[in-house]
Formats: C-alpha cells, sequence, structure tokens
C-alpha cells in the first residue's frame, strides 16, 4: 500500500515556521499519492541544485523547505534537502578557486533530521575559508541553526530570523471514513507507539520534542557564542525578529546586502561599513566560572576575565583611619586600666610615647621595684591566682611574668 505525502510529511519532526508547515502540508495533501504524482510527472525527481560562483565567492542558495534528502517530495513542495546541500558546500570548500562562501538563505526551516550534521559542517569550516550567510527573507528554525554556524550573520532590514525551537504536528485524515488501519506494537515496546490522544502518549512525544530543542539551543549557543541559559530568552522564546532588530538580539552580526557581501567577499568593495555586533562576551571571575563557561561550550574567544573591583581610595583611607582611631582608643583604655595612685607619670608618658599596654606593664614593674615594692606585694594586691612555684632554672622569666599580670590584675580590677 503506497503512503500518501499527507503520511510522509506527518510522521517527521520539524523545525519549521507554523506557516512553513501550514504550506507544506496543504501541499502534501492537495498532492496525494506520491507515486501516482510520480507517474503523471513522468520523470524521475534529479538533483537540480546549482551553486554559482562570481569573482572566486561561490552562492550557496537555501530556499524553501529542507529535506535530509532529495526526493520527490523536495520537487512538489519547492524544498531542498541537506544531503544536496553538504555536497555542495563541501565541494566550494575544497575548491582552490573559491575564497569565500555566502549561504544565501530564505527558508521557513524544514526536517529535523540532518539539520545538526550540515550545522556541524558549517562550523568546522570556519577558518578555513570566510563562510557567511545572508538572509534576505527567511531563516527560521531549522535554517536559523544552520546560518548560525557561519562565520558571520548579515541580514537584510526586513529578514525574518529565529523561531528556536521544534514542532511535532500529528495530523488524522478525516475523509476516509471507511478505511480502518490496526498496528500491534510488541509488548516489550509499550512506548515505541505514543497515543496522543491519551495524556500519557502526549507527555512521551513532548519529552521527544523537548530533547531535541535542547540539542538545538546548545548548538545555537556555541554558533553564536551566546550563554546557552541566555539563548531562549534574548531570541524571544521561539519568536522571529526583524532586521536590526535581529542584530540587537544577538541572533545576526549587521545590516547588509547580498550583493555588497559578495563585493566584500572578492576583494572588489570595502567591507561593509554597517558597524558589526560585538559577539556577546562571558565574564568570569573566578577558575570555576571558567571551567563552566568552556565545558558549556562557550567559545574560548567570547570569554573575558572580569576586571578587578574599583578601589575607592578615600574610602579606604577613611577606614583605615577608623580602624586605626579604634585601636589607639582601645590602647588608651587599656593602659588607663593600668593606673593607680603614685604611677600617673609612668601612665601620661606611656601614653604620649604610644607604647603597648604590655610595655607599659613592664614599665610599671621596673617602677615598682624602683620603689622597694616586691614581686610578693604586687601578687598579694592582684586578684589574680599565685602562679605554681617554676623550677629554679626559669624562676627569672617566671617571676617577670607574674609581676606584669599581677599589676595587670591589680590596676584592671
Amino acid at each position: 500500500m503506497s503512503r500518501t505525502a499527507l503520511e510522509l510529511a506527518a510522521t517527521r519532526p520539524w523545525l519549521i515556521t507554523a506557516d512553513g508547515l501550514d504550506t507544506l502540508m496543504a501541499v502534501a495533501e492537495r498532492q496525494g499519492d506520491v507515486e501516482a504524482l510520480e507517474a503523471r510527472l513522468g520523470r524521475k525527481l534529479e538533483n537540480t541544485r546549482s551553486v554559482s560562483v562570481r569573482d572566486g565567492v561561490a552562492v550557496v542558495p537555501i530556499v524553501g523547505p529542507v529535506f535530509r534528502y532529495a526526493n520527490l517530495f523536495t520537487e512538489i513542495s519547492g524544498a531542498v534537502s541537506t544531503e544536496m546541500l553538504v555536497k555542495d558546500i563541501q565541494s566550494a570548500l575544497d575548491d582552490p578557486s573559491v575564497r569565500g562562501i555566502v549561504l544565501s538563505i530564505d527558508s521557513p526551516g524544514g526536517e529535523a533530521t540532518g539539520i545538526n550534521e550540515l550545522s556541524d559542517l558549517i562550523y568546522s569550516a570556519r577558518g578555513r575559508k570566510p563562510i557567511k550567510a545572508y538572509a534576505g527573507g527567511q531563516m527560521a528554525s531549522a535554517l536559523y541553526w544552520v546560518g548560525s554556524a557561519a562565520d558571520e550573520v548579515i541580514v537584510d532590514d526586513t529578514a525574518q530570523l529565529g523561531s528556536v525551537g521544534v514542532v511535532l504536528s500529528l495530523r488524522k485524515r478525516d475523509d476516509r471514513p471507511g478505511e480502518k488501519s490496526y498496528e500491534i506494537v510488541s509488548s516489550n515496546a509499550p512506548n515505541k507507539r505514543p497515543d496522543p490522544e491519551t495524556e500519557a502518549g502526549r507527555a512521551q512525544l513532548q519529552a521527544r520534542t523537548d530533547e531535541l530543542a535542547n540539542v538545538f539551543l546548545d548548538k545555537v549557543a556555541r554558533n553564536r557564542g551566546i550563554p546557552r541559559e541566555e539563548v531562549n530568552d534574548r531570541f524571544r522564546r521561539g519568536g522571529i525578529a526583524t532586521g536590526a532588530l535581529a542584530v540587537e538580539a544577538g541572533m545576526a552580526d549587521r545590516v547588509g546586502s547580498l550583493e555588497s557581501l559578495i563585493a566584500e567577499l572578492a576583494g572588489t568593495a570595502p567591507v561593509a561599513s554597517t558597524p558589526q555586533r560585538r559577539l556577546s562576551m562571558t565574564t568570569v571571575r573566578t577558575t570555576a566560572e571558567l571551567h563552566a563557561a568552556i565545558d558549556a561550550g562557550t567559545d574560548p574567544k567570547t570569554i573575558q576575565i572580569a576586571e578587578p573591583e574599583a578601589v575607592d581610595k578615600e574610602e579606604i583611607k577613611a577606614e583605615a583611619a577608623e580602624a586605626a582611631t579604634t585601636a589607639e582608643r582601645e590602647r588608651c583604655k587599656g593602659i588607663q586600666a593600668l593606673a593607680s595612685a603614685g604611677f600617673e607619670e609612668e601612665i601620661a608618658k606611656a601614653i604620649d610615647a604610644g607604647d603597648s599596654v604590655e610595655a607599659t606593664g613592664l614599665t610599671l614593674f621596673k617602677a615598682a621595684q624602683d620603689r622597694g615594692i616586691s614581686t610578693s606585694d604586687i601578687a598579694a594586691d592582684g586578684t589574680q591566682a599565685p602562679a605554681t612555684k617554676p623550677p629554679e632554672d626559669d624562676r627569672a622569666a617566671a617571676e617577670h611574668k607574674e609581676a606584669v599580670g599581677a599589676i595587670t590584675g591589680r590596676w584592671a580590677s
């Protein structure tokens, strides 16, 4: 039993705008039986792809919906295939007479399968030859994935870019009420045919679609040098941006025309005067943040180290002065705590000289000795418990420590 064009279209996940998918489905429904259509056309589908070379610049046209392989359906829907695009681009890369490549894009998107390989081919070609993506009409969904992999994206003022997302369209035919179909799935694979009529089936299909969308976002982030977590919001959550607004959002680099771009690459015209958008830079402050950015696939060219925070010299001076004042206040309070009748002169000198509390204690100890006050007298008046008698060879050091402690304890109390 032959499959209809509609059935072929409805069994694939799509990276395409809503209008593009509606048009494609309408063509599929109108054409009906693919084999019958081929018979009416009276010929097999031939590859009609062509790449023009002008002044050493290869222009690769990518117009209409994109499929994985060239087939009859690509012919009737005005589509192209990733299979042929890979051959076209690789040929331009290998041709020594080609000095630059322009992907001339006007497409709403297409079939998801094959898009990642095509995008990776373009991304890996960076540095071999200049490869630019030009959007004159639409560069949406699957073709944004592809175009974003080029060295640079140039857009017309009216071009529409974006639609970064995945759609799975499941449609039933209601025009054949007498027809029935049966499907029996092996018991080991209940998830092989999710039923979109059930909540569980829809959840499985949603998970499958989201998985593909995550790959889409990862690759766009890599291609455009934008942090992965910023892509969805900056690119309007699957929406479309036009011309200069697409440049502002980071979807494209500059506004220009196809002719000026070809002349630029051919070396027959100056570089376009429209300022090029600076790549969105990812700022890191620590080694851990740097490793995380690289692991996330961020282009190393777009990673910058954060500048040291600006230093307010006046603020530092004020803080230092305040700290010094506090320290001086604490020093004076500590010395004053040692004050006792008869030692006023020593206390005043210690404060004026900037002596520490410990040094002042030692000064008072010596003054007390000069006046005939023994260590035992000081200790007897102190509030601390007497220390254990040390060994004979440590007696002098222990007596000194005990006296200072006694004086400190006495006058502090």
